[in-house]
């Protein structure tokens, strides 16, 4: 298709679940509690009723705020709600936009089941598998261009590991999602997630850490209640810093040096912040805290570390002056309330201050390279 001339891969593309997802997908043991999605007619999200907790999901809890759509971008995606988001309209999506290649990420998803702690491993389990069994159906609808990133339970890191393994050799899934929390108070460099890491690495998989911004347990900003605006713009980059940290100073990146990590919708201007912060302390503490690392932390970054970019974000041209463009993966967010569906693609592309090699590197080459899609 090429955008002006430039092949586009969206490393962090979205689908709308259907209401009535679980109704079909779920395994008849677990059908009588399975999620319960709650949606409201016109509204582009919906509530989770789950296992006793009410999660939000976009438009239902408050729909005068923020969460509708910008009114371009409501008004391109009419056709595409009017066919409840299916696979041939996920595809009429992504040719508005120009783009060749989606790894499609959930929207409702994003909370059920690890947006949640203490929930039955085998149930988490089982809403994973109901879940990837559906995005496999939706991308038949080109396979070529639509990517599964599959959903793993955090409940149970050996469950994660069963279905990572089905979800690649059935499904074709070219990425595990993860939210970056730390579900039931585990972190990613604790022992429990080794066998998860060195499956991933096995398979040539990545992980992709993607926040929402509604969860039952504390995330990063929940101080804030109900005010979006303060929950939203601490939620996202202070999670991914979190889970970089457990990756990098952990040792998980030095145990597994060919795993690589997804940090998406966080945009990257906290990068270079971050990545200066470790590697400083890393200079003071590593004697007594990390002496298991062979190297900085920025270099485990360079090596391993993928991190999203949105159209909008102006910070860019300074972070690839500050760690390079090799690292950075295009994102449409589509079809987001924050998204600038359906310009994303132009958006991004009048951006001056990057060079032409840059903006296909971040457009293609990285996100093929993070996907192994050749």
């Amino acid at each position: 298709m090429a955008t002006n001339g430039y092949q586009v891969m969206d490393s962090d593309m979205h689908i709308i679940e259907p209401s009535d997802l679980f109704e079909r997908y779920m395994e008849a043991k677990y059908a009588a509690r399975s999620p319960q999605l709650l949606r409201v007619p016109g509204k582009r999200g919906g509530a989770f009723l789950f296992e006793g907790h009410r999660l939000p999901s976009c438009d239902v809890d408050n729909p005068q705020r923020m969460y509708g759509m910008s009114g371009h971008a409501d008004a391109a995606s009419a056709p595409m709600r009017a066919h409840g988001y299916d696979g041939p309209s996920q595809l009429d999506a992504m040719d508005m936009e120009g783009i060749d290649v989606a790894v499609m990420y959930p929207t409702a998803c994003l909370y059920v089941p690890n947006g949640i702690n203490g929930i039955d491993a085998q149930l988490s389990a089982a809403v994973c598998r109901a879940y990837n069994n559906w995005l496999y159906d939706f991308c038949r609808a080109d396979p070529a261009r639509m990517k599964v990133a599959a959903m793993v339970s955090q409940h149970d890191p050996k469950e994660a590991v069963r279905e990572a393994r089905r979800a690649v050799r059935d499904l074709g899934a070219v990425a595990v999602y993860m939210r970056p929390n730390f579900v039931n108070g585990v972190t990613f460099h604790s022992a429990d997630y080794q066998e998860l890491w060195a499956t991933l690495e096995e398979l040539n998989v990545p992980v992709g850490f993607h926040e929402g911004t509604g969860s039952i347990y504390r995330q990063d900003g929940s101080e804030f209640g109900d005010n979006r605006l303060m929950l939203h713009a601490c939620s996202h980059p202070m999670g991914m810093m979190k889970a970089m940290i457990s990756m990098i100073c952990g040792g998980v990146f030095e145990s597994f040096p060919r795993l690589r990590a997804a940090y998406l919708e966080a945009n990257a201007g906290w990068v270079p912040f971050w990545l200066g912060r470790m590697d400083r302390d890393y200079e003071l503490y590593r004697e007594w805290d990390a002496p298991f690392l062979t190297m900085k932390p920025s270099d485990y970054f360079v090596r391993n570390c993928y991190v999203g970019t949105e159209a909008d974000e102006a910070e860019l041209s300074s972070v690839v002056d500050a760690v390079g463009n090799q690292n950075v993966v295009f994102s449409s967010d589509y079809p987001h309330h924050d998204s600038e569906f359906p310009h994303s693609v132009t958006e991004f592309l009048r951006n001056d201050k990057l060079s032409d090699d840059a903006k296909r590197a971040v457009l293609w080459t990285n996100t093929a390279r993070l996907y192994a899609l050749g």
